[in-house]
Order: C-alpha cells, then sequence, then structure tokens
C-alpha cells in the first residue's frame, strides 16, 4: 500500500509539472526568418540571432583573409553553413576548402578554424549545439569580440 502512495503521488507531482511547464512555454515564438538573406545582409563578425535551450543560431561574417582563430569547443557541437564567399575550414588535421552551399559540422572537443581565403566577405551562419554565447551579442569586429568575450549565461531568447 505504501509503494501506491508513492507512486499516485510522483504520478500527480509529474502531471503538475507538465502542466506548469506547458503553461509557461505555450506563448514561445521561436524563430522565423529568411536565414540565407540575414546572412548575406550581416556585416557583423558576430551576430546571436536567436538562442534555446539546447541550440543557438548564430551569423558571422569574416573579412578578407581573416579567420575565427583556432578554437575547441569542449561541450559543443557546431554547424557551419557558407553563404557566400570562399574560405578554408581546418578540423583538428582536416582542411577543407568551403564555399557557397557548403556545410561544416564540427565536433565537441575538436580544434578548429575558418579562414576567409578571398578578397570579399566570407558570409555563414552556425549553429551551436548547446548555446555558446550570450543572448543578443553582437560583435561589428573580431577584435570586439576577443576583447569582450563572453559565454553563454542560460538566458534564452524567450
Amino acid at each position: 500500500m505504501f509503494s501506491n502512495d508513492v507512486t499516485h503521488y510522483s504520478t500527480k507531482t509529474n502531471i503538475l509539472n507538465l502542466l506548469l511547464y506547458h503553461y509557461l512555454t505555450a506563448n514561445m515564438k521561436g524563430f522565423n526568418g529568411n536565414i540565407e538573406k540575414l546572412t548575406l545582409e550581416n556585416t557583423n563578425f558576430r551576430k546571436v540571432l536567436y538562442t534555446g535551450k539546447h541550440l543557438q543560431l548564430v551569423l558571422m561574417s569574416l573579412k578578407g583573409g581573416e579567420e575565427i582563430g583556432l578554437e575547441v569547443h569542449l561541450n559543443n557541437d557546431q554547424f557551419f553553413r557558407f553563404e557566400s564567399g570562399n574560405g578554408k575550414c581546418i578540423i583538428d588535421a582536416n582542411e577543407y576548402n568551403v564555399k557557397e552551399g557548403d556545410v561544416i559540422v564540427v565536433p565537441a572537443g575538436a580544434k578548429h578554424n575558418v579562414v576567409n581565403t578571398g578578397n570579399g566577405a566570407f558570409k555563414m551562419y552556425t549553429i551551436y549545439g548547446p548555446p555558446n554565447h550570450q543572448d543578443g551579442t553582437i560583435r561589428a569586429t573580431k577584435e570586439l569580440a576577443e576583447r569582450d568575450e563572453e559565454k553563454f549565461d542560460g538566458k534564452t531568447s524567450e
């Protein structure tokens, strides 16, 4: 009899938690936009568009010859989609030439870099899983991004 009471309480608690969660999140709007247009119009080194609990959407633009810089995200997988320009992506000891329409997935823990090998802007968007930057972050230049480096603080877009 005691175990049935515990099970009953646990079930009621789970249902109440689920209803509360649904009530608090029922008005989420998500993100909607023409990602190609937004990426091509972006002139910022980094611009965080949307931050969810598990994913983050970020626009990036590298000047001619500029690079993101060698980095490692121990807990973040990262997806890149390149919209204009030419470059290369290095993942550990592997190097890939990339251009408009190409994608790269960088697994968590891999050393990686993206380099603009052209003269014009190299435009891309990236998706981090889980988020890596504070929501709403905009850094016009790489220098500002390096000087004012911020990490995800747990706050999402909604």
